[in-house]
């Protein structure tokens, strides 16, 4: 059992931008996140001993060299897209309480606006999971960006329990207003509207522009030890009461699946709940990977927040914005924050249970629930307390 055992102490970010030739390498985006979070956890360099890269974008030795990590006792990189952050939040905790490692820290960044952008980047079918089925059976249809893959799972549910293009506008409306909220949000000063929503360009039907995350430069980390030596660090830490990671079946295909709308999150969510002793009723906030607006809905119903086809009705009339029965993605999330692989939520949920989020904090804030989302469902979730 991993509850209370292992906390998170230090969280860093870059800021964010959205233009051609930030001048950092991705490297060098991560480590400037990395060496935040470590001085934020009162750490030197030298006293991480376990380091977790995010898929292709770096290899623990090269972080152990720059940070001037001089016993790297654990690395290790979780294939699981953008629900790696949260997956390797368990690992690390594990890590740490096992005694393999004493601090470990979790970075991940990259150039997603002025380097190689989505659809470039799935072009490369080697470097994707599940490569051979998207190259043979999705890309000779015209099926070459994530918008069109994952537009099916939405078109499904929309058939299947009714769900409007509305409630998908709700949760991208929710998500600017918290944007509004953070300085730090591309989105900040851009307000959006149900009618702009409804008026913005058609990319994947049903998916509109403002349905889709944004494409940003930035990057963000954390760092995970236990319960003892966090007592001895300056900041609060914040406690892993329970976690859970899974993936659907088939993982690498969507239209095959017997049960369309289960994802990774179906049997992690329920894994994490018994870990912490709590049910979903019991969570202040939820910090949800927002790849795109139906992913919200999706995963609030598979984390066991509604029942499976009420995610529509649950984020309508301000369910999820702040003073909502689930503020999510206080920061602003993927689509109005800015994409930084999910470990932006991470950072969020910390920066909530500290308290320290100004004018978009959620009150006595105690429980929140962060997920993660990778690939074509594949599932992770935390629940934090402070």
């Amino acid at each position: 059992m991993l509850k209370d055992q292992a906390c998170i102490v230090g969280i860093g970010e870059t800021p964010f931008c959205r233009k051609p030739g930030s001048g950092m390498s991705e490297m060098t985006l991560q480590l400037k996140a990395a060496t935040a979070a470590t001085a934020d956890a009162g750490l030197k360099g030298s006293q991480i001993d376990g380091i977790l890269p995010f898929p292709a974008l770096g290899r623990a030795e090269a972080f152990a060299g720059a940070l001037g990590c001089e016993n790297l006792r654990f690395s290790a990189t979780l294939h699981l897209g953008g629900a790696a952050p949260v997956a390797a939040l368990r690992a690390a905790a594990m890590a740490v309480v096992s005694g393999t490692a004493s601090h470990v820290l979790i970075p991940g960044g990259w150039n997603g606006y002025s380097g190689a952008r989505a659809r470039a980047a799935v072009q490369d079918m080697n470097s994707l999971p599940g490569a051979a089925i998207a190259r043979d059976f999705y890309v000779p249809f015209g099926m070459t960006a994530p918008p069109q893959w994952y537009a099916l799972m939405a078109r499904r549910h929309m058939h299947d329990y009714g769900t409007t293009h509305e409630q998908f506008g709700a949760v991208a409306i929710a998500m600017r207003k918290h944007a509004q909220l953070n300085p730090a949000a591309l989105m900040c000063g851009k307000p959006l509207t149900m009618a702009e929503y409804l008026a913005s360009p058609m990319i994947a039907d049903p998916y509109r522009l403002n349905d889709c995350c944004l494409e940003t430069d930035g990057a963000a980390a954390f760092v995970v030890t236990t319960v003892a030596r966090a007592r001895d660090l300056g900041k609060q830490p914040i406690y892993l009461m329970g976690v859970g990671v899974g993936q659907p079946y088939p993982a690498d295909e969507i239209t095959n699946r017997r049960d369309f709308h289960r994802t990774g999150l179906t049997s992690a969510a329920p894994e994490a709940f018994r870990m912490a002793g709590i049910a979903p009723a019991d969570v202040d906030f939820a910090q949800i990977y927002d790849c795109f607006t139906f992913e919200v809905i999706q995963q609030i119903e598979e984390a066991g927040f509604c029942k499976r086809g009420e995610g529509g009705a649950f984020v309508e009339h301000g369910g999820i914005e702040l003073g909502g029965r689930l503020p999510v993605n206080t920061h602003g999330g993927l689509l109005s924050q800015a994409h930084v692989l999910g470990l932006s939520h991470v950072v969020e949920a910390v920066r909530q249970l500290r308290g320290e989020c100004g004018a978009r904090q959620v009150q006595n804030a105690e429980i929140g629930v962060v997920t993660g989302w990778g690939d074509f469902g594949d599932g992770a979730i935390a629940i934090l307390r402070r």
